[in-house]
């Protein structure tokens, strides 16, 4: 039932967005005929890909290539988004231009029509390449713990980020030979029969002291106690609001649930449920995927606390949005009571393969 909401929303959606477009801008182009059914054409098409996307998260029938071009789609489509919302400003511009001669008042329009389209172009062409390539290695030198953490966040697991993907991140992963790795939700994003092979890949983390996940939103989406009773096959430490203490670190692991689990009415965090029973002496560390999660901690106090879900705002200008939600975007923070935050910019992506002024990393703290 979510997922005929969701697809109905999406497509209600974009089919305004693609419909305004093609009204308040296409239309109004000083152009010829020709360029101007050519950019119907494109608009028209750009529509189709964005349903055969989210058609495409549900499959595993469709083709790496084609699905790029379907995921492409919908980063084309904020950008359609934002080139509406300027549009529209510039049509205000253009009325108080009614006593300029015509001539200079088409040029006008035709020179705005232009710049933004060049803008746009060039916005589509740096996040497509910057989205290509492959995630950094983040060094955070905290100097709080005598042992070293990789963490990973927002995999998204499904269409574009395959076993090959995860495959190779691994391989990342075990070349800074870590002592523990967190992985901070959102590691799944589609049904799990279509990627439980990619989702193994993971065992084959090599870390001294366990590898430790805790659910994102995303697997809310995706039938999560089917995820959990998987995850509990692996050779991953799931935490459900729960704790681990390792003693030849001296430190305490918690992890707890996603926020969504409120709305969800499923799973939902429970922070003193996930504290109980740590060893006192022992530092600690919290995996908590939303970083909007600091709010909840009470008392609470741990030393380190690791997030994601932001991607660090993925594709520019969207951070600004997140900071309307998140207290923080990406990087290293310093809280009130002294605890510090590293949120994870992302492995992966979701949606379109696009990232501007921000990169996918991976995490390598000591």
């Amino acid at each position: 039932m979510r997922v005929y909401l969701f697809f109905s929303l999406f497509l209600l959606f974009f089919f305004t967005l693609h419909y305004l477009f093609y009204s308040r801008v296409i239309k109004k182009l000083l152009v010829t005929p020709r360029i101007r059914n050519t950019l119907t054409i494109f608009l028209t098409l750009n529509f189709i890909f964005n349903l055969l996307y989210v058609l495409g998260r549900y499959t595993d029938t469709i083709s790496n290539t084609l699905y790029y071009l379907f995921s492409l789609s919908i980063g084309i489509s904020f950008v359609l988004l934002l080139y509406l919302m300027i549009n529209e400003i510039l049509h205000l511009f253009h009325k108080t231009l009614k006593n300029v001669d015509i001539k200079k008042r088409e040029f006008i329009k035709k020179s705005g029509d232009g710049i933004l389209l060049a803008l746009s172009t060039s916005y589509v062409s740096a996040a497509a390449y910057e989205g290509s390539k492959e995630p950094v290695v983040n060094v955070v030198k905290l100097g709080t713990f005598n042992f070293s953490i990789v963490q990973i966040s927002d995999l998204h697991i499904g269409g574009l980020i395959d076993k090959a993907f995860v495959k190779a991140s691994v391989v990342k992963i075990n070349a800074l030979k870590p002592d523990i790795v967190c992985i901070t939700g959102d590691l799944i994003d589609t049904s799990l029969e279509y990627i439980e092979e990619a989702v193994r890949e993971l065992d084959h983390i090599q870390a001294k002291h366990g590898v430790y996940y805790i659910l994102g939103n995303h697997e809310y989406f995706h039938d999560p106690q089917k995820i959990i009773d998987f995850m509990q096959t692996s050779k991953i430490t799931l935490l459900l609001n729960e704790h681990i203490s390792i003693d030849a670190l001296q430190v305490n692991i918690v992890g707890v649930t996603d926020l969504i689990g409120y709305r969800m009415k499923m799973f939902e965090p429970d922070i003193n449920k996930a504290f109980k029973g740590i060893e006192p002496s022992y530092k600690t560390i919290l995996l908590a995927h939303q970083p909007k999660y600091i709010e909840e901690l009470g008392h609470y106090k741990p030393e380190l606390i690791l997030s994601g879900h932001t991607h660090g705002g993925q594709i520019w200008p969207f951070e600004y949005l997140i900071k309307l939600q998140q207290p923080y975007v990406k990087g290293l923070h310093t809280l009130e009571n002294g605890s510090q935050i590293y949120i994870n910019s992302g492995i992966g992506f979701w949606g379109p393969p696009m990232r501007l002024d921000s990169q996918a990393e991976i995490t390598y703290i000591i």
